[in-house]
């Protein structure tokens, strides 16, 4: 900023404010950067033309520290905290911010004010001129402090990382070892502000009952749950609770949802020969057993495979029929579709959706979905975003399954697999379905059909 002249830095400024125009503008006119005019405008509201006039101000560290409580207790940006303080450059402030995390007060003080180095004959002078008294009050303030910091020492170093809260916590706990009085010197904070936060500790927790659920339903679901489920499940426990508060409770208990989150990237390919793509990613269904879409994914632990194959219904997103199998042979598709026949009830005829894999493409496939009412629909060639449901099966199963537990062998991990599928169908809520289960999504929308059906029969009988 000491470029330009107290002459250009009040055109601007006038230029800005009389004429109205923005700060980029201005900037550009009186060949300037944008964050300077802002500066110059902020240092004329506040202090008028004294605070364009360029100083050469000595600051002391007692000042620069002031400038970094200020910051620290209001909240105020660095660009806000310079205007105030009449400070012509803001990125003085920020070279003090970083000086003081780095080096701590000492940092602070100008190079020509630090206490020359001394030789320690010196040093042991000015000791032997101190009293005995002195010398253990020096000594007790030294060990005060030192105890003080290694408390400090789990929190964060950052200036508005260590909150008045967290001060006054660790003078609450040093206060059978040292005088509060000055403890709270060395913490910085009024003696007020620490009584306050005592009183505050002191109240009963208005959240125990909800943090003791939170923490059921987030083992019970083996870290699988994030905030928003919990939140949901909450809800259907009757706990009046917003999400928000569901999130900050959760990081004080130390909880966090165990999923790691997939991406999978796919690229453009061509139709398939063997069945047209009737889904064309429509995958909305207004009732059960209307579109349905299928795939195959592998498992390899312990030097073994195992394959799964089940069928997904778009309607709620239950799995209606699955086959685990060591191969990947055709009966591992043909024993799943038989298996989701039994499901179909009278006057079905759902759309079953699946990639090009070779199982897809065999005759007797297509006969056995033909013989049941059942339309083929077949992805584009290399393109998983149109079978994307079922991909998304695969990448919630593996993060809350495979890569969450440890197994001992193979069997026990079949048997695992076939429990996280009753889990998924039968316990694990979705938010997409107002926070029920896929099968108490369907039994609820057969009891509005039902009762739709009834309701159409009582008018016309009325009529």
């Amino acid at each position: 900023m000491s470029k330009h002249t107290l002459e250009t830095k009040l055109k601007a400024v006038d230029f800005y404010i009389n004429k109205q125009y923005s700060y980029k503008e201005t900037a550009e006119v009186y060949g300037a950067n944008t964050s300077d005019v802002i500066q110059w405008v902020a240092l004329f509201k506040k202090h008028g033309k004294e605070g364009l006039e360029s100083t050469y101000t000595k600051y002391s560290a007692e000042f620069k520290m002031d400038v970094l409580t200020y910051i620290e207790k209001t909240g105020a940006s660095i660009r806000e905290a310079s205007s105030v303080f009449n400070i012509p450059s803001y990125s003085t402030v920020i070279k003090w911010r970083r000086i003081f995390e780095e080096q701590g007060m000492d940092g602070l003080y100008a190079k020509t004010r630090r206490p020359p180095k001394v030789k320690k004959n010196s040093i042991k002078n000015n000791d032997s001129q101190k009293t005995n008294e002195e010398l253990v009050k020096e000594l007790e303030y030294l060990r005060m402090e030192n105890a003080y910091l290694k408390k400090l020492n789990g929190l964060s170093t950052n200036i508005k990382g260590i909150k008045e809260r967290e001060k006054a916590q660790v003078v609450f706990e040093l206060r059978h070892e040292y005088k509060v009085v000055d403890l709270i010197k060395v913490a910085r904070i009024a003696r007020s502000t620490y009584y306050y936060w005592i009183k505050a500790f002191k109240r009963p927790d208005k959240y125990k009952e909800v943090k003791e659920t939170i923490h059921h339903i987030f083992h019970k679901h083996k870290g699988r749950y994030g905030y928003r489920r919990i939140t949901l499940e909450l809800h259907r426990l009757g706990y009046l609770i917003n999400h928000k508060t569901v999130c900050r409770l959760m990081k004080e208990l130390g909880l966090k949802c165990l999923v790691r989150l997939k991406k999978y990237r796919s690229y453009r390919g061509r139709t398939g020969r063997i069945a047209p793509n009737i889904l064309k990613r429509d995958f909305k269904a207004s009732k059960p057993n209307e579109k349905w879409v299928t795939d195959i994914t592998e498992f390899h632990l312990f030097g073994e495979k195992l394959y799964l194959s089940p069928i997904l219904d778009l309607f709620n997103g239950e799995i209606i029929s699955y086959h685990i199998d060591k191969r990947p042979v055709f009966s591992l598709v043909t024993t799943m579709l038989h298996k989701a026949f039994d499901c179909l009830n009278e006057g079905d005829c759902p759309i079953l959706h699946s990639d090009q894999g070779w199982h897809y493409q065999m005759t007797k496939y297509q006969h056995l979905l033909k013989g049941n009412n059942i339309t083929q629909s077949m992805s584009r060639k290399g393109n998983c975003l149109d079978n994307a449901v079922i991909e998304n099966f695969f990448g919630l199963l593996k993060s809350e399954l495979l890569y969450l537990q440890e197994f001992e062998s193979i069997e026990q991990f079949k048997q695992e697999l076939e429990a996280y599928i009753l889990y998924y169908n039968h316990l694990r809520i979705k938010e997409k379905l107002k926070g029920l289960t896929p099968v108490e999504y369907r039994i609820q929308s057969s009891l509005w059909t039902c009762q739709y059906l009834l309701d159409t029969k009582l008018r016309y009988y009325d009529e």
